[in-house]
């Protein structure tokens, strides 16, 4: 599933290609698309049509485009190979094309929402009163954002009875850090993912918030992180950071930092990365 840069990217590709238009009318080539629209594909159409979208918005993973006449927003669920594109409209359809948006106006481009797997989709909601969809009023600040707050977060890890890696991919702690960013941060830090969060200190939390933001600046510079076609921007172009990877996806490969194999162990139905040697597992009290 994209994280936070990934997100990010789509984000700005958006704002430059779709901001500020409004919506002729809306194609839903797939029920699965709107299934979280509850109320169907013609009621997710028709109150799409007419309405003028805002600016991108994004928290953590989630990416949401406001309705500037409304209280209301198109939340984007793009799961593990959801991809929005702006094509031309003249452009063949792609094999997994699910929704199409027309635009009212002489630019001849046209919003296309593709899933190969279909665990993605659109959906219109409710706004609350900080402008986020109501579904994702749970979701956490991002490290990226100006007012993340760091003090309470290190106080938030203090308070929980958990380990760091899970504490990382808690959309209610902290959002936008998924298994690969989170195996990255940890490695730049040197903590291994089974460290208790209730042992950091806060110039130790500190410092892994500062590799968290460091890693996701460095993805956004190359466009985020693609291991297949699944992923791209609203162009259709893949990220490049997988080739900058210090940790995710290394396992038999030299430590960059000391050179000892890096391993792989299974995590949660995931996988953690990690040097043996620079992130030592925390010892089992007796």
């Amino acid at each position: 599933m994209p994280e936070l840069p990934e997100v990010e990217v789509v984000r700005r590709g958006l704002e430059r290609w779709v901001a500020h238009r409004t919506v002729a009318d809306t194609e839903v080539l797939h029920p699965r698309a709107v299934r979280r629209h509850l109320a169907g594909a013609d009621d997710f159409a028709h109150r799409l049509k007419g309405h003028r979208v805002g600016m991108p918005s994004r928290r953590g993973k989630y990416l949401w485009l406001p309705l500037e006449d409304t209280d209301q927003s198109v939340l984007a669920h793009l799961g593990m190979s959801g991809q929005l594109l702006v094509q031309p409209h003249t452009a063949p359809d792609e094999k997994h094309l699910r929704i199409r948006v027309r635009f009212a106006d002489a630019l001849d481009t046209e919003l296309r929402f593709v899933d190969q797997r279909t665990f993605g989709g659109l959906s219109l909601h409710d706004n609350t009163p900080d402008g986020l969809p109501d579904v994702i009023a749970h979701i956490a600040r991002d490290p990226l954002d100006p007012l993340f707050d760091d003090e309470a977060f290190h106080q938030a890890l203090r308070r929980k009875r958990t380990t760091i890696k899970r504490a990382l991919l808690d959309q209610s702690l902290i959002s936008g850090v998924g298994n690969i960013y989170a195996d990255e941060a940890l490695w730049r830090a040197r903590l291994h993912y089974e460290r208790p969060t209730a042992t950091l200190t806060r110039p130790r939390s500190q410092e892994l918030l500062g590799h968290v933001r460091d890693v996701m600046n460095a993805a956004l510079a190359v466009g985020g992180t693609s291991f297949d076609s699944l992923y791209v921007n609203v162009n259709g172009e893949s990220g490049y950071f997988d080739r900058s990877l210090d940790a995710y996806g290394r396992e038999g490969l030299p430590c960059k930092r000391c050179g000892t194999p890096m391993r792989r162990r299974p995590w949660m139905n995931r996988s953690s990365y990690f040097c043996p040697k620079c992130q030592r597992a925390p010892r089992v009290s007796s």
